[in-house]
């Protein structure tokens, strides 16, 4: 029962919420995603404004920059969403825009997961650990796991201490990620499981769906760029 920090499993996790959307007619994969954003908007870069879908940002094929997260020491002052994407402090990352053309290459981006937080919390006038909760993780049994940060006080009992190098426990025993899409994801190894089961269960037709359908599936599977076999 000891929960700890998925890490960038977080991405893959906020992608079976972003598809149930697209699934359920809400979201288009392949829409300017400016036209969903509210609180933000992906910038013009250098007098160019890039088109950016939901597909390209789900497939790290959008062009966009900043690879990942160092989190927040407890006792420091946390960004907004707002303010992460745009590279202003207390932020402690560069802002996140498009620096190559949208869908011709892959490039790892934590930064593009963000730009999914956003549009979820746009779309569905929701906070992003509410829209997790109830879209996935709740559906799918999920109650060891949360998006919360910083984590509530009622799970740090049982949360598990970061040694990040040499066996040394991490001073304030875990950091903090508003960058919750990327990075924020705190869960269990049986409920990680849960996923893993429940996409392999639909895909093999040996159970309904709970939160994806067999099709959704296999476009999440299917290559997103010719030539390179990218999921």
């Amino acid at each position: 029962e000891t929960v700890f920090q998925a890490g960038s499993i977080s991405k893959p996790v906020t992608a079976l919420a972003a598809m149930r959307l697209v699934q359920e007619g809400a979201l288009d994969l392949d829409e300017d995603v400016n036209a969903y954003l509210k609180s933000w908007q992906v910038p013009a870069y250098q007098g160019w404004q890039p088109r950016v879908t939901l597909r390209q940002l789900l497939s790290h094929t959008a062009g966009l920059t900043v690879h990942g997260f160092p989190g927040y020491q407890t006792s420091e002052p946390l960004p907004s969403l707002t303010q992460i994407l745009n590279g202003e402090a207390p932020a402690n990352t560069p802002k996140v825009e498009v620096n190559i053309l949208p869908g011709i290459q892959a490039r790892y981006s934590g930064g593009g997961t963000l730009v999914v937080q956003q549009l979820l919390e746009d779309v569905l006038n929701q906070p992003f650990p509410q829209i997790m909760q109830e879209i996935v993780l709740e559906p799918l049994g999920m109650m060891d796991s949360t998006f919360a940060q910083p984590l509530p006080p009622a799970w740090a009992a049982r949360a598990a201490t970061a040694h990040p190098s040499k066996g040394v426990p991490l001073r304030g025993k875990y950091h903090t990620y508003p960058e919750m899409a990327a990075a924020g994801l705190w869960s269990t190894v049986g409920d990680l499981a849960r996923i893993g089961v429940e996409l392999l269960n639909v895909l093999h037709d040996r159970k309904p769906a709970t939160i994806l359908e067999k099709r959704t599936i296999e476009a999440m599977l299917a290559p997103q760029l010719e030539g390179l076999g990218l999921p």
